[in-house]
């Protein structure tokens, strides 16, 4: 008779080896529950992808079986985050946060999709919020069911000296619940501002307020834009790069740069010019590319007009270059002064044309002898005509406290002086214009105010500043 099955009794243990069964002839259906011992399975002979689970979860980190890794038991305490008074954070669900504001505001942004048992601590460094205040977005969450805050308009302010402030995400019902090391009541719930932070140029503080300084070109970066009740708006402050004076005996001097202010109210209390505009400008969070104007050369039969300032949408004209003989001044943010001999008009000031005015013209040079140039326009006052004793003083700048001191911008450069006949070179406009000369070698005008250059003078390279509120 033929056997057609085997039973268990009749294979003695560990009889069988893998070699001798066709694959998938035994299933799990054939092995009777508890039958196979831990210690009839050699080692390594069970894959990790066998097994009905191929990772585990420790403290809400997934591990694969067979790998490694590394799982934080509790808080996942950060770096100190020091405060440069623009300051944002991200804050990350599982972490701590050391926050030293002593230089100061953070403005702390939780998750905006957290989920329940979320868990955040923020913990004051240096004894300092009450001096400079942490502020806590919610991103549109509840905290302890109160209160709710949307970005930008409604938050919460932690201002109490040596706090510790966990939040633990229930709901959207609870929202954030917190816990302190301080009584709740000093977590107060209120309506908050967001404030411009940007960064670019030399930066310095005037109490509650930044000003950015650029010399040179550079970019003016804002990485957060003013919501709710602060101000979104920043004055300026750009000059154009100063026109060269004409370059021999009898030039004329150099246009100032073109000078353009704004004080909207919203950037502080100071004196500012008798041209600033009452209107800012607006800012998004984008980088916005500054240009800063250089001087225009002193140059034969005319100077060099000076190179343009730009910040975002505003731009301020180069001052036009001084004329020399039978050439009149070029236009310009202010006008470069005629050339004497063969008395020459000066150039245009304002152009192109923006209001209130970046500019003036410059003015006319003198004929007959003793021949003389004309001044170059400033930024308050037109060029004054040469004359007979002497080269045409260069137009007044404007005159600001934007940047906190009154500092005199964009003056004209001087004419020359009567060629052989004794009389005196223009002086320089108020606001770095060069003086004028006769034989010997011209005056620059100053740089970074936009000054136009005496005859024979290079003009002065421009500027921009800009000033807003940021707390």
């Amino acid at each position: 008779m033929a056997i057609n099955k085997i039973t268990s009794k009749s294979v003695k243990d560990l009889d069988l080896s893998a070699d001798d069964l066709a694959p998938g002839t035994v299933t799990g259906a054939k092995i009777a529950p508890a039958t196979v011992e831990s210690s009839n399975i050699a080692p390594g002979t069970i894959a990790n992808d066998r097994l009905s689970n191929t990772s585990i979860t420790i403290n809400g980190t997934s591990i694969a079986l067979g790998a490694s890794g590394e799982i934080v038991a509790g808080t996942d305490w950060q770096a100190v985050t020091v405060a440069d008074g623009s300051t944002q954070l991200n804050a990350v669900a599982g972490k701590g946060y050391f926050l030293d504001t002593s230089s100061g505001v953070i403005d702390v942004k939780l998750p905006t999709s957290p989920t329940r048992g979320d868990t955040i601590v923020l913990a004051d460094y240096g004894n300092n919020f009450a001096t400079n205040r942490v502020i806590i977005d919610t991103g549109g969450k509840l905290i302890d069911s109160v209160v709710g805050g949307s970005p930008g308009s409604s938050g919460f302010a932690i201002e109490t000296n040596g706090a510790i402030v966990e939040l633990v995400f229930a709901d959207d019902t609870a929202g954030w619940i917190i816990k302190q090391n301080n009584a709740p009541s000093d977590l107060g719930a209120e309506n908050y501002t967001k404030y411009i932070a940007a960064t670019g140029g030399t930066v310095a503080t005037s109490g509650d307020f930044k000003i950015h300084t650029f010399t040179g070109d550079g970019c003016f970066v804002v990485s957060q834009a003013g919501e709710g009740e602060a101000p979104n708006t920043v004055d300026y402050l750009v000059v154009a790069g100063g026109g060269g004076g004409g370059n021999n005996d009898w030039g004329g001097g150099g246009g100032a740069g073109g000078f353009r202010e704004a004080k909207s109210g919203c950037a502080g209390c100071y004196t500012a010019s008798p041209l600033a505009t009452p209107t800012g400008l607006t800012m998004a969070e984008t980088t916005y590319p500054i240009t800063v104007g250089g001087g225009g050369a002193a140059g034969s039969p005319k100077g060099v007009t000076g190179s343009s300032s730009i910040f975002s949408t505003i731009t301020s004209t180069g001052g036009g270059g001084g004329g020399i003989i039978n050439n009149p001044g070029n236009p310009g943010g202010s006008g470069g002064g005629g050339g004497g001999c063969i008395a020459t008009s000066g150039g245009t000031g304002n152009t192109p044309p923006v209001s209130p005015p970046q500019g003036n013209n410059g003015g006319q040079g003198y004929d007959p002898a003793p021949e003389s140039g004309g001044g170059g326009g400033g930024a308050t006052q037109a060029g004054n005509n040469g004359g007979g004793g002497g080269g045409g003083p260069g137009g007044a700048g404007a005159t600001t406290s934007f940047s906190g001191s009154p500092t005199a911008y964009s003056g004209g450069g001087g004419g020359a002086q009567a060629h052989n006949y004794g009389g005196s070179g223009g002086s320089g406009g108020t606001g770095g214009g060069g003086a004028g000369v006769g034989t010997a070698s011209g005056n620059p005008g100053t740089a970074n105010t936009g000054g136009g250059g005496g005859n024979k003078g290079n003009g002065g390279k421009g500027i921009v500043i800009i000033r807003y509120k940021f707390q």
